[in-house]
């Protein structure tokens, strides 16, 4: 799969997941924007990217500012004459669970809304005209395989990221006459740097009931990510596919 002539951006690209995504969405050949709010960590990931002969560059992006937002949309692809392709994968994942729904405070529950679910919106309404403009604009929303099964002791996240499979079906409606196609990867639990608060019954939990057993690194996630952004892709929009190795079956 190629995405040669393709520029995309990605949000929480610093590290995790949207790093490993970053990195196979320019290996496919695309000019890659990497926003996050990471300064140091995501100029070191578009530094790598540059160094292994790839097009990468870094622009600071707050999900929690609609302003940063607006600003990102801007400027960050200035010189790449367009945009094809946005993964909204950027998210508080880390810090949130553990605790029981009547637990949560308010504080925490308005900030997962606010970064995880309005960030995600908002990311979507600043780059749908240059989406648009490209004529194969692809929209990726990650969000999370927890939101179809209802995992316990996380429902900040859980509801954020079931929002955020909403979200998708309904863009989908909504951009589908511009030629846009708007998909929705749902991983399971991965073994990355955000995942080791987790406690070990909850990793069990996912590589024992696997129809693939063991543990799901983030890198077997990147290439699905890569055919929905391809132009091949947009017989799917609106849908949400679980990426975690048959855990979920929809």
């Amino acid at each position: 799969m190629t995405l040669v002539g393709h520029t995309v951006v990605v949000t929480g690209a610093a590290r995790g997941l949207g790093a490993v995504l970053a990195e196979a969405i320019a290996i496919a050949g695309a000019q890659v924007v990497l926003g996050d709010v990471l300064e140091a960590e995501g100029r070191a990931i578009a530094a790598k990217l540059l160094a292994a002969g790839h097009d990468a560059v870094f622009a600071s992006v707050d999900l929690g500012d609609p302003a940063s937002i607006e600003r990102f949309a801007r400027t960050s692809v200035k010189g790449h004459g367009g945009v094809d392709g946005l993964v909204n994968c950027a998210a508080i994942a880390t810090g949130i669970g553990g605790k029981t729904f009547d637990e949560i405070d308010i504080d925490t529950w308005d900030r997962v809304m606010t970064i995880n679910v309005r960030g995600t919106w908002l990311m979507t309404r600043a780059f749908a005209p240059l989406l648009h403009a490209s004529k194969r604009g692809r929209i990726v929303n990650v969000a999370s395989d927890t939101a179809l099964w209802g995992a316990p002791r996380l429902l900040s996240y859980v509801a954020s990221k079931g929002a955020v499979i909403a979200m998708t079906r309904s863009l989908a409606r909504e951009l589908g006459p511009r030629q846009i196609g708007v998909t929705c990867i749902a991983p399971g639990l991965l073994k990355t740097w955000s995942t080791e608060y987790v406690p070990p019954d909850r990793h069990a939990l996912y590589e024992n009931g696997r129809a693939v057993p063991g543990p799901q690194q983030p890198e077997s996630i990147a290439a699905t990510v890569v055919f929905l952004l391809s132009p091949g892709a947009l017989t799917l929009t609106g849908q949400t596919l679980p990426v975690d190795n048959g855990f979920v079956f929809t």
